[in-house]
């Protein structure tokens, strides 16, 4: 019987598919391209804080944050659909893609909010979510955001004592789109679940 509290191993992963999943191109809430390339100071980042409906609706209201989606990263299975992952057979878990303008809002910015507004010592759950897709993630794209990460990991581990950080810290690999119910969906349905919840623990005010 799987464990879905356990990673699965990639050779027991769901097979997958080649083919992508056709997605909306513009998000519902601000009209911007969801899949469009980075330009000029945009940057992108991989946030899993558990389900990803609540947790991409923090990030599309901050100011400097482009646009955002849905989807699943950091696991095996190619193009997985959302009954797939949450099957723990593809070793994937629900993050969010966020694309910033850095010289509008910083990574660290966006990894405050990220570290305060979950519980990232809880493995593989969130809350009453329980299973390997609601880990906590931070998935980034260069060296110098792999360093800022884990930085700002090591901040709030001091933060929180004796509580440890369990959220993965690694270079991004594939990122695919969730369905497109899934996209944008607090603002579709405003009485949606969020299963937001920090630890209560802040990061010092910012001078």
């Amino acid at each position: 019987m799987l464990d879905k509290q356990t990673l699965i191993a990639a050779e027991l992963a769901l097979a997958g598919r080649n083919e992508p999943l056709i997605i909306e191109d513009k998000h519902y809430v601000n009209g911007s391209s969801i899949n469009a390339p980075l330009i000029a100071e945009q940057q992108q980042v991989l946030l899993g804080m558990g389900c990803f409906w609540g947790a991409e609706r923090l990030f599309w209201q901050l100011d400097g944050v482009v646009s955002t989606s849905v989807g699943y990263s950091g696991g095996y299975t190619p193009n997985p659909s959302y009954e797939e992952v949450c099957s723990g057979k593809t070793g994937h878990t629900e993050v969010v893609r966020v694309v910033f303008d850095n010289s509008k809002i910083s990574l660290e910015s966006l990894l405050r909010i990220f570290w305060e507004r979950h519980d990232p010592t809880q493995g593989m759950r969130q809350g009453n979510d329980l299973g390997t897709q609601y880990r906590s993630v931070i998935y980034v794209y260069d060296q110098q955001q792999l360093e800022i990460a884990q930085q700002s990991r090591e901040t709030y581990q001091e933060l929180l004592g004796n509580s440890i950080i369990t959220t993965e810290v690694m270079m991004a690999d594939e990122y695919y789109f969730a369905e497109n119910y899934h996209q944008q969906y607090l603002a579709k349905n405003p009485e949606g679940y969020c299963g937001l919840g920090g630890t209560g623990i802040c990061f010092p005010p910012q001078a």
